[in-house]
């Protein structure tokens, strides 16, 4: 089960509702590790100084913003504190908006609000208010240490949180090229109109996010259960080859760990394509290109 990324309270007026917060999305897309194809050793992110070519180790590592070209200011972590907000876990509602004046490029991410324990009365009195009034609450939330716009909005059961972006974050879509004006401007006429309302009518239908899936990531997980079944498919990596803590970056750690979660998320592949089953597996282990080069040295000694 998800663990809570905060325990506080969602506050509107002088209403306190004890909540917690919870990740609204599941990502499980599929991830890869780079290996070197001479050896199939793991190829590392280094930190290297740009002048020398050496290895920076972390505690030599700074934070700087580059105000011009190559001219950096370089700020102390007592600098980034100062200016991050307070570490208060709570959703503040600063006003109350109707759900569909928002455009949808400003929603980005889902989370759930959960009641506390004995806070279900303020949960469903906000819960329902919310759905009869046909508004969502508009406030600020602070996640991991940094603060975001968001919207808390019903669904079903639930009240949802959800970043938004700041306005100053959207690209205005005054600054492209489009096509302004009446549709008789573009020579569409009226039956061009209508055919393509009776088109758009008869594909209708309710909204079934279940009938959607990443098809893509089926059909790769039912590749990469082919290549594990193929003879001599799994390239074996050395432990010494593997990234140590001390010389990694945030990328590998993340990619380690999203490897982890891969594998402990069980996915039906899909059916696999004749031509990709014509396709043969290529060999990837040591011990096989071994071989390979053992029998081209032979087929020379011979010649």
């Amino acid at each position: 089960m998800a663990r809570p990324i905060w325990a506080g309270t969602l506050s509107f007026g002088l209403l306190n509702i004890p909540v917690s917060l919870m990740p609204g999305e599941r990502k499980s897309r599929i991830s890869f590790r780079m290996l070197d194809a001479r050896d199939n050793s793991a190829v590392r992110y280094d930190r290297v100084n740009a002048e020398t070519g050496e290895q920076v180790p972390w505690k030599d590592v700074v934070k700087a913003y580059e105000y011009e070209k190559n001219k950096y200011v370089v700020l102390e972590p007592e600098d980034i504190k100062s200016a991050a907000p307070l570490g208060k876990e709570a959703v503040e509602i600063e006003a109350f908006v109707d759900e569909a004046s928002i455009p949808p490029q400003y929603f980005e991410k889902p989370y759930v609000l959960v009641p506390g324990k004995k806070a279900e009365k303020g949960y469903v009195l906000l819960r329902q208010t919310l759905k009869s009034t046909g508004k969502i609450g508009i406030g600020r939330v602070v996640i991991r240490a940094r603060e975001y716009l968001c919207a808390v909005m019903p669904q079903g059961d639930a009240l949802l949180l959800l970043l938004l972006r700041f306005e100053e974050e959207l690209v205005d879509i005054s600054e492209y090229k489009l096509p302004a004006g009446n549709a008789g401007e573009y020579r569409v006429s009226e039956k061009e109109l209508a055919m393509a309302k009776q088109l758009i009518g008869s594909m209708a239908d309710k909204w079934q996010p279940g009938k959607f899936h990443d098809e893509f990531e089926q059909r790769l997980g039912a590749v990469i259960k082919k290549r594990l079944k193929s003879k001599g498919s799994i390239a074996n990596v050395d432990k010494k080859s593997e990234v140590e803590e001390d010389a990694t970056t945030n990328v590998v750690d993340f990619m380690s760990l999203l490897q982890k979660s891969l594998a402990s998320n069980k996915r039906t592949p899909a059916k696999t394509t004749k031509s990709a089953a014509k396709k043969p597996a290529r060999t990837t282990t040591k011990a096989a290109a071994k071989n390979t080069a053992t029998r081209k040295h032979a087929a020379r000694r011979s010649a």
